[in-house]
C-alpha cells in the first residue's frame, strides 16, 4: 500500500502538471452478455504508458494491463491486474483522505465488506490514526468476519455492526465500497466535517451515497470529471436538475498538486467520487514492473524489454 500511495498520489500531480494524461473507460458488450471494458494513460513523467482491460459477466472479473515503453514503444510487462486494481482504487481513496479529512479524523464507518474492502481501510490507516472503525454489509456473517480478520491484521478496533446508519453516524472518515443501486449512506446520518469516499460503484444508474449527501458536501473532488459525467451515478442523480453545479466539481490532480484546496473549513463536509482512472493502474503498474526487475523476477518480462 505505500507503495500504491506513492505511486498514485504522483500520477495525480503530474497530470495537474501536464506530465500524465487519461483516456476515460469505453465499455463493449458482447451478444452472450459478457462487457469489456478499457481504458488508457500516457505517463511521461515515468516514460510509460498503458491500458487496462478487463472483462466482466455475471460470474467473473478479469484484469489486465499491458504495460509500453513511450519512448519506443516496446511492450515491457502484461500484469495480471486484479489485486494491482485493489490496492491502486484504495490509495485513491488514500490519497483523498489525505488532502480532504480534518487532521484529527480518527473514526471510520466502512460500508461494504467484499474484496475491495480491505484496501480502503488499509489506505484510510496509513493517512490517518485510526482508533475505531465500524463496518456494515448486508450478510452478518461476512461483516463479523471481515471485522475480525482486520482487526487482526490491523492492531485496530473494526466492530460489525447491524445498519449502515449505526456506522456512519459520528464517523470522521466515511468509506462506501460496494455495487449498490440504492443509497447506502445518508445525508442526515452524515456528521458536520466528516470526509466520504465512495468508490464502490461507476455506473450511471447506481448510487451509493443519495443526492442530499452529494449537495450537502462543501466540497466535491472526483478522479476525472469527463468520467464521472458518463458514470457517476451518485453525482448524476444529485445534479440531473441543476447541471451547472457540474462546475464546481474540481478533479484529485488539482488537489495534489495545491490549486485547489481539498479542504478549508473543520466543519466542512468533503466528498471524493472515486471511478478508477487509468493513470492509477499506470502508475502502479510501473512501480511493480521496475520492482520485479530490480528484484531479479520475471525473466519473460525483461525478454519483452
Amino acid at each position: 500500500m505505500d507503495m500504491a500511495l506513492a505511486a498514485v498520489e504522483e500520477a495525480f500531480r503530474q497530470a495537474a502538471l501536464g506530465g500524465v494524461r487519461n483516456q476515460s473507460r469505453r465499455r463493449l458488450h458482447s451478444a452472450a452478455g459478457a462487457m469489456l471494458h478499457y481504458m488508457a494513460a500516457a505517463d511521461d513523467s515515468l516514460g510509460y504508458f498503458g491500458l487496462k482491460i478487463y472483462t466482466t459477466t455475471r460470474t467473473s472479473f478479469r484484469f489486465l494491463v499491458p504495460l509500453y515503453r513511450g519512448e519506443t514503444g516496446a511492450l515491457v510487462a502484461l500484469l495480471e491486474a486484479d489485486t494491482l486494481g485493489r490496492f491502486r482504487t484504495g490509495a485513491a481513496s488514500g490519497i483523498a483522505t489525505k488532502y480532504m479529512a480534518r487532521p484529527d479524523a480518527s473514526r471510520a464507518a466502512l460500508i461494504g465488506t467484499g474484496h475491495q474492502a480491505p484496501t480502503q481501510l488499509l489506505a484510510l490507516t496509513k493517512v490517518r490514526r485510526l482508533t475505531a472503525v465500524k463496518v456494515f454489509s448486508r450478510s452478518p456473517e461476512r461483516r463479523a468476519a471481515f471485522a475480525e480478520r482486520m482487526s487482526a491484521q490491523l492492531s485496530l478496533p473494526v466492530e460489525a455492526v447491524p445498519t449502515a446508519e449505526e456506522a456512519v453516524r459520528g464517523a470522521d472518515l466515511i468509506a462506501a465500497i460496494t455495487t449498490a443501486r440504492e443509497p447506502v449512506v445518508r445525508a442526515e446520518w452524515v456528521s458536520s466535517g466528516a470526509h466520504i469516499n465512495a468508490a464502490g460503484v461507476n455506473h450511471a444508474r447506481r448510487q451509493e451515497i443519495d443526492a442530499a449527501t452529494v449537495l450537502r458536501a462543501a466540497r466535491v473532488v472526483v478522479d476525472s470529471v469527463e468520467q464521472s459525467k458518463e458514470e457517476a451515478g451518485d453525482l448524476i442523480a444529485a445534479y440531473q436538475d441543476a447541471p451547472a453545479r457540474w462546475e464546481q466539481v474540481r478533479e484529485l490532480s488539482e488537489v495534489v498538486a495545491g490549486k485547489y484546496p481539498g479542504r478549508e473549513r473543520e466543519e466542512e463536509i468533503t466528498l471524493f467520487k472515486s471511478n478508477g482512472v487509468a493513470l492509477e493502474d499506470v502508475a502502479t503498474a510501473v512501480r511493480v514492473y521496475e520492482r520485479a526487475v530490480q528484484e531479479g523476477v520475471g525473466t519473460t518480462l525483461r525478454m519483452w524489454d
